[in-house]
């Protein structure tokens, strides 16, 4: 490695370490916090078979599994202010992540709400719960620990994914790296450093996820 690529990749380094701690990160997470409540939502009602609702949660579920995510980020971002509806970036990008992934856990929810045994339920009546304090300490509990690993494998995606807000002038790794080569023209040392953060902090997640499969499968929630 020659002296001034080595310049070049030692001070991009901090610059674009600040901009995975202050944006992606946070962007990762609120997204996904906004993606588990929706999916929670959209699962208990496609569970519960709420007539109506549920349909509409599979118009949810089918627009936005078929439609590209950066077609999503666009009309949100640049197509909705023809509306008059104006977004900042980064708020824009939660949203479009958050509903976006949240379609896809409902589905991993969905399924492992069906995975609950039902004389669960049987049993929560014959105790005198309602059907709504069955699921809330029964049934949501023991689903939610059976998709861990989806639903962790899922943040991890979208921490990868948050590199798209770039496309809608979010500075996060992937758009300060571009600013940065703006300037110093050395795209391969930038973009392999950019990906080589991504890569540690996937693999700080990937071994949060084992750890935590490895504690819940000592409960019985999943297997390690």
């Amino acid at each position: 490695m020659d002296e001034r690529l080595w310049g070049i990749l030692s001070d991009a380094f901090p610059k674009l370490l600040k901009a995975g701690v202050e944006i992606t990160i946070p962007l990762t997470v609120i997204s996904f916090a906004l993606a588990l409540v929706i999916a929670v939502i959209v699962a208990l009602i496609q569970y519960a078979k709420i007539r109506g609702l549920r349909q509409l949660c599979r118009f949810y579920i089918w627009i936005v599994r078929g439609t590209p995510l950066l077609v999503q980020l666009y009309i949100v971002f640049y197509g909705l202010p023809s509306a008059g509806i104006m977004l900042e970036a980064f708020p824009a990008a939660i949203l479009v992540f958050g509903f976006n992934e949240g379609a896809y856990m409902a589905e991993s929810i969905r399924g492992t709400l069906e995975g609950v045994n039902v004389g669960q339920l049987e049993a929560g009546y014959c105790v005198g719960l309602s059907y709504g304090k069955i699921m809330w300490h029964v049934v949501l509990p023991q689903a939610l620990r059976m998709a861990f690993p989806a639903l962790s494998n899922s943040l991890i995606s979208m921490l990868k994914g948050t590199s798209m807000a770039a496309t809608i002038t979010v500075v996060e790794m992937f758009r300060q790296a571009q600013i940065i080569n703006g300037r110093v023209y050395e795209s391969l040392g930038l973009y392999v450093e950019v990906a080589l953060i991504y890569l540690a902090f996937c693999t700080i997640l990937t071994w949060i996820q084992h750890k935590g499969e490895k504690r819940l499968a000592s409960y019985g929630g999943v297997r390690a």
